[in-house]
Order: C-alpha cells, then sequence, then structure tokens
C-alpha cells in the first residue's frame, strides 16, 4: 500500500518482481486523484501492468486507457447501469490481457454477467453521458452549498477549487468533477449520524451511481471492517458522510440534507 496522490511512493515500492500496480481514482470516499499518466510511466519503466478502478469517475469522464492504463475495471453496477438494478462489472483494456488470462479465468470459473444484467447496462450506456452531465452539475452545487454550511467541517469534491487536486482532476476527468461528494458533519458519529437518520427523500445505502441521490457512512459501512487506526490513517474518520448526488433538484437535496445539518451545527 502506497500514498495514492505521492508518484515517487509509487516508484519507491516498485521492486524486482513487482508485476501489478492498482489503484482508483478518484478514490472511494475521501476522493484523491491519482496522476494517470504519471503511474502509467512508473508501470512502464517496471514492465509491470497498470490496472485502474474507474467506478467514481464513470467512462463518461474519464478513460485510463488513454492516459496510459493496460487495464481499466468499472463497476457497471453504478454510473454505466444508472439506475442500481443489477450487479454487473466490465474490464477493458490490452487484448493480450483481456482475451488471454483474463478471458480463461471467467470462462473456467463461470464468473460471467447475466444476459438480463448484460442488457440493462447496454441500454444504460445509451444514456450515460447525458446523465453524468446533469449529476456533475448537480454535485458542484451541492458541494459549493456544503462547503459554506455552519454544520460542515469540510467538503472532499474535485470539482471544487479547494480540492488539492482539483487541476489534475479537471484535466483527466473532462472538466467533470463527478457525482460523488464526501464531507465531515461536525459533531464526529453522532453529527453524521443526525443527517443520515434525517434524510427522507435520499436513499440510505451503500451503493452510488443510481439517478437517486444516496447516502452513506463509510466507518461503519463500506469500509467498517478495517480498524479505526486504519480508518484514522486514511481520513475516514466518524464525521465522514458520502453522498451520491442524484438527478433529483438539487433543492430537493439541500432540503433533505439540511433537516440533520441544522441540529448538528455549531
Amino acid at each position: 500500500m502506497v500514498e495514492a496522490t505521492n508518484l515517487d511512493a509509487w516508484a519507491k515500492a516498485v521492486r524486482p518482481n513487482t508485476k501489478l500496480l492498482y489503484a482508483e481514482s478518484p478514490s472511494n470516499p475521501m476522493l484523491e486523484i491519482v496522476d494517470i499518466a504519471g503511474l502509467a510511466a512508473i508501470a512502464k519503466k517496471a514492465g509491470a501492468v497498470l490496472a485502474m478502478d474507474n467506478a467514481v469517475a464513470s467512462p463518461a469522464l474519464q478513460q485510463p486507457i488513454s492516459l496510459g492504463a493496460d487495464l481499466v475495471i468499472h463497476s457497471a453496477t453504478k454510473y454505466v447501469e444508472g439506475q442500481g438494478r443489477v450487479l454487473a462489472g466490465a474490464i477493458a483494456g490490452r487484448a493480450d490481457l483481456v482475451n488471454g488470462p483474463l478471458f480463461g479465468y471467467m470462462r473456467t470459473a463461470g464468473t460471467t454477467i447475466s444476459p438480463y444484467n448484460a442488457w440493462t447496462c447496454l441500454k444504460g450506456m445509451e444514456t450515460l453521458h447525458v446523465r453524468m452531465k446533469g449529476h456533475c452539475a448537480h454535485a458542484i452545487d451541492i458541494a459549493r452549498w456544503l462547503e459554506a454550511h455552519p454544520g460542515v467541517e469540510r467538503v472532499l469534491y474535485p470539482g471544487l477549487e479547494s480540492h488539492p487536486q482539483h487541476a489534475l482532476a479537471m484535466r483527466q476527468q473532462a472538466g467533470g468533477g463527478g457525482a460523488v461528494v464526501s464531507f465531515v458533519a461536525k459533531g464526529g458519529r453522532d453529527g453524521a449520524w443526525r443527517v443520515i437518520d434525517g434524510v427522507e427523500l435520499i436513499s440510505n445505502t451503500a451503493n452510488f451511481g443510481d439517478v437517486k441521490t444516496t447516502i452513506c457512512h463509510p466507518a461503519t459501512t463500506t469500509h467498517g471492517r478495517i480498524s479505526p487506526a486504519e480508518r484514522e490513517a486514511a481520513g475516514i474518520v466518524e464525521g465522514l458522510i458520502r453522498l451520491g448526488v442524484g438527478l433529483e433538484h438539487p433543492d430537493d437535496i439541500r432540503e433533505d440534507l439540511a433537516r440533520g445539518l441544522k441540529q448538528g451545527k455549531a
């Protein structure tokens, strides 16, 4: 494990037997941005494969292969399908890898998508680009509102100028910040739970990428199995909330969030 945003840390971690570099950008839930082209150069020099998890950005915003990645992993459950109806995934990349060992493994082990799930993903892809434009527009609106709210300590969103890798994100993600916004509510776990328990429109679920807005508490759901010390080191504090901004009117999303934030503000 290395600090994802530090290319020097990646280079120093490479060993003579290193075969694979694996990264996620933006990362879930901290939304850190990896310099994909820089990482690809390190992988190429090492003779290693670079695989990128592209679930948060979606292929509508970011194409890691064009930046030098060898493989791209898509959680098609999310934006590709777009309405939370199926479990699905996809691997794209170099033909010698996809048509070789990966195809052989999937054909033998049976980890293949069902026909219905594949069909819903194909239908979802027809509207992917237009949906992502709406997601991004709503997410930056909500992120700016949260950044100014007295009940919020910090907002993490690549589309905000305050994000430490904002410029890199805009270059890699076709100028879009994505649809996931993470923020730290005041009051720690109690403050975060007040916000989550207070929503009525927003769906409390660990998934994101749906046309409806979703919310979750990473420290007790998606990252609940790692130790408190590891979560703290990764920045996943008790007050952190991950919001998957959907296509509802931003006024309705704000009103739903404001109920819990008003109770927890300093």
